[in-house]
């Protein structure tokens, strides 16, 4: 296995000149990405393209965030041929959300040919649809390990003609426990296939998996690395039961508009979900016991700022990119010090400015000693005491979401809902933010302060010529 370990440092000098047009990539994925004003390659994308687009297997270890699903986007591309209607590169990702955002970053890239057509194939969702979507003829298939059995057993998903298998996030599909799965998948794909395997982490069960599926796989890892003018991060020393409520403290003091508490466990996500709403603080909880809707509506509540805290175990909140997080609260300390430094990257993105603070117990001393080590760096102590909460003022949220009852198959497209709101009922652009349409229903954030104004107006008026049901969503 070939080890390459390029510069970890993003802004280094030789990442910056690295340009697409280096690469041997078809004139058309070329204007494309010119058009979506991909100029220079990230760090990962730099170390790993050239490797996949020369045809080897690849083990890739880089974050949410780092321009991965480009990476192996435009190698699976290049190797497409269009004009077969078949199956001929597949992505397993760990969940349904994640599958969601490769699905649209591949269409997106996917614009220099206009019948490139990809299909995300997730539980959650009914099969039907899927079934007839794959029988009109699909290149690329992007799911979750357990739907895409589920096709391979009904025979709804042929993989003759596939050259390339990607796992996306594999060390999350470990932690799920899909090693079995994904050993299924990849026994039903061809032998002379290329797999491209992307990990945030490097947990024993991906060397198991490169032995068992990959063929001389070369090796990219790039350690994460934090601009600490971005990322301030602040260690918290804590008596083991003042935890939770130090956590009601901190955003108090620092209050951002968006933050993602980390929790180990998911009895200690329900706690503190507990605590946190008898402070008065909207929050919300990512756990394995909510149904896909409720899922979905938590993501989509935090993602437009309509929900100020999400609470989540590490597992929960794979695959989440959310905009705009200003900070980020460990709970519990991670055993895992590359799994801290994973939770921590999700704030301070690129211009922003973003909190990193840890409670630690005195039993936690070791795992901090383990994360300064990786880092680099000592950590910066404080006391709860120092801790300002002169200002009492509720943490509330700047928007509301409002659900309307119908979607994709009523044909409602976001620009219905702007207009809708900016049209008959009279208010600005400004008080509108992220409007997602799902299937069924319609999500639109709206100014906190019009909310209740905006629900009854657009009761009253019609979305698309047609009245409709709505009501705001508050935890």
């Amino acid at each position: 296995m070939t080890n390459l370990t390029p510069s970890p440092s993003p802004s280094s000098a030789s990442a910056a000149s690295h340009s697409f047009n280096d690469l041997p990539l078809p004139p058309g994925i070329l204007s494309t990405l010119q058009q979506l004003e991909y100029l220079t390659m990230t760090p990962i994308q730099a170390a790993s393209l050239p490797i996949a687009l020369a045809g080897h297997d690849l083990i890739a270890q880089a974050k949410t965030g780092s321009g991965k699903t480009a990476a192996f986007a435009l190698a699976l591309l290049t190797r497409l041929n269009p004009r077969r209607f078949a199956v001929q590169a597949m992505v397993l990702c760990p969940t349904r959300e994640l599958a969601d955002q490769v699905t649209q970053e591949i269409r997106r890239l996917a614009r220099f040919a206009d019948n490139i057509k990809v299909v995300a194939l997730c539980g959650g969702t009914p099969m039907r649809p899927q079934i007839n979507s794959l029988e009109h003829g699909a290149h690329i298939v992007v799911g979750t390990p357990g739907r895409i059995i589920d096709h391979l057993g009904r025979g709804s998903l042929n993989l003759d003609a596939l050259n390339t298998l990607v796992l996306d996030e594999a060390d999350r599909m470990l932690d799920m426990g899909f090693y079995d799965d994904i050993a299924y998948v990849a026994t039903r794909c061809p032998a002379e296939r290329q797999t491209l395997l992307f990990s945030a982490t490097y947990p024993d069960g991906i060397a198991r998996l490169a032995r068992q599926f990959l063929r001389k796989p070369q090796e990219v890892k790039l350690l994460e690395q934090h601009d600490d003018s971005k990322i301030r991060q602040r260690f918290y020393e804590v008596k083991p039961e003042e935890r939770l409520q130090a956590v009601g403290l901190l955003l108090k003091h620092y209050r951002p508009v968006s933050t993602l508490a980390f929790c180990n466990t998911r009895q200690q996500c329900r706690d503190l979900l507990e605590v946190l709403h008898a402070q008065g603080i909207h929050a919300l909880a990512l756990h394995g016991d909510l149904e896909q809707r409720e899922r979905d509506q938590v993501l989509i509540q935090f993602a437009n700022r309509s929900c100020s805290v999400l609470v989540a175990t590490d597992l929960a909140a794979r695959g989440l990119d959310i905009a705009q997080l200003e900070a980020v609260i460990n709970v519990d300390v991670t055993p895992d010090p590359e799994i801290h430094i994973h939770r921590i990257g999700r704030t301070g993105r690129a211009d922003q400015d973003g909190w990193a603070l840890s409670l630690c117990s005195p039993a936690d001393q070791r795992r901090v000693a383990a994360i300064a080590q990786i880092m680099g760096s000592e950590p910066e102590w404080h006391e709860l005491g120092e801790l300002q909460n002169g200002n009492d003022s509720p943490l509330v949220p700047p928007m509301v979401t409002l659900q309307i009852l119908g979607g994709r198959k009523e044909k409602i497209r976001p620009g219905d809902v702007l207009g809708a709101l900016t049209g008959e009922a009279g208010f600005t652009r400004e008080q509108v933010g992220k409007i997602t349409v799902t299937d069924l229903s319609t999500y639109v954030a709206v100014a906190r302060n019009i909310a209740s104004v905006a629900v009854r107006k657009l009761s009253a008026g019609k979305v698309k010529g047609k009245t409709v049901k709505v009501r705001a969503l508050e935890d």
